[in-house]
C-alpha cells in the first residue's frame, strides 16, 4: 500500500498564508464596508439634528429690541364652556431669535381649560405670574413702531385687545408664497417645507414658535419688502388719482 505523497511543508505553508490572506482582505472589506455605512447613516442622522437645531437657534448672541419682533401666543379657555380664548402666555424674540420678553399671563377671567395638551400651560404657572392689562402695556410698549411678525396674529391681536399698523404686520399666514391654492398653511408645515425643521410635536413652545415664524420672515425678507412696498406705492397712485375725480364731478355739477 502507498503512502500518500506528503505535500512540501514550504508550498502548506504558503497555500495557508494565502488561503489566509484573503479571507482577511474580505474580513477587512466587509468590516470597512459596514463600519463607513454606519458612519454613513450616523452622519445622515446627526446632520438632520444639527440642522433643525441649528436653524431655530438664534443667530446672534445679541438680544436688543430689533426693528423687526416676532410674536407667539398661547391661550387658555375662559367663560362657563371654556370656549373663549384668552391670553396665557405671550413670547416676543428679536430679528436674530432671541427672546425679549416671555410672561405666563393671568387672564381677568376664570381659567377654565388649560388647554395643557397645546398650550403646554399649567396651573402652576399662572398662579404668580403677571395680571393682563401689565402684560398687555408692556407688549404694547415693546411693539410700538415695529415690524411685527408671527402667524396668524390677528388671533394674538385679539386675545391681545391691541392692534397694530397693518403696514407693519408681516404675517406668515397671509404671505402669498407661503399659501396654498389661497389659503394658509400650518406653522408647522411652513416649518417643514421651508426650513427643514418640525415644531409644535406635542405641547407647543412660543419661543420655537415666533422663531419659527422670524426665520420664516427673514428668509423671504427681500421678496417680502418688496412686495409691501409695491403695494404701498399703488395705494398711493390710487389715493392720488380720487380726487382728481370728485373735482371734476364737482366742476360738472356747476
Amino acid at each position: 500500500m502507498k503512502h500518500a505523497k506528503q505535500l512540501n511543508p514550504n508550498w502548506a505553508q504558503l497555500r495557508q498564508k494565502l488561503g489566509h490572506g484573503s479571507e482577511s482582505k474580505k474580513s477587512r472589506t466587509d468590516t470597512q464596508e459596514t463600519i463607513l455605512g454606519k458612519r454613513k447613516e450616523r452622519s445622515d442622522n446627526g446632520d438632520d439634528s444639527e440642522r433643525e437645531i441649528h436653524v431655530l437657534t438664534p443667530t446672534s448672541s445679541d438680544s436688543s429690541i430689533t426693528d423687526e419682533i416676532a410674536m407667539d401666543c398661547e391661550m387658555v379657555g375662559v367663560s362657563p364652556l371654556g370656549n373663549k380664548s384668552a391670553l396665557g402666555r405671550i413670547t416676543l424674540v428679536n430679528k436674530w431669535g432671541n427672546v425679549i420678553y416671555d410672561e405666563h399671563v393671568r387672564p381677568i377671567e376664570r381659567v377654565v381649560d388649560f388647554r395643557t395638551q397645546i398650550s403646554g400651560i399649567r396651573p402652576c404657572d399662572l398662579r404668580k405670574a403677571k395680571h393682563f392689562s401689565v402684560v398687555q402695556k408692556e407688549v404694547a410698549e415693546l411693539l410700538k413702531g415695529k415690524i411685527l411678525v408671527g402667524h396668524a396674529l390677528r388671533n394674538d391681536l385679539k386675545v391681545l385687545l391691541l392692534s397694530h399698523p397693518k403696514k407693519d404686520i408681516r404675517d406668515t399666514a397671509e404671505f402669498q408664497p407661503f399659501l396654498k391654492d389661497g389659503r394658509s398653511k400650518a406653522l408647522r408645515h411652513l416649518a417643514a417645507e421651508v426650513l427643514g425643521v418640525k415644531i409644535q410635536n406635542g405641547e407647543h413652545c412660543p419661543i420655537e414658535d415666533a422663531r419659527a415664524a422670524m426665520m420664516l420672515y427673514v428668509k423671504k425678507k427681500r421678496e417680502w419688502e418688496k412686495s409691501v412696498e409695491d403695494l404701498v406705492k399703488m395705494k398711493l397712485k390710487h389715493k392720488k388719482r380720487k380726487p382728481k375725480k370728485q373735482k371734476k364731478q364737482g366742476s360738472a355739477a356747476s
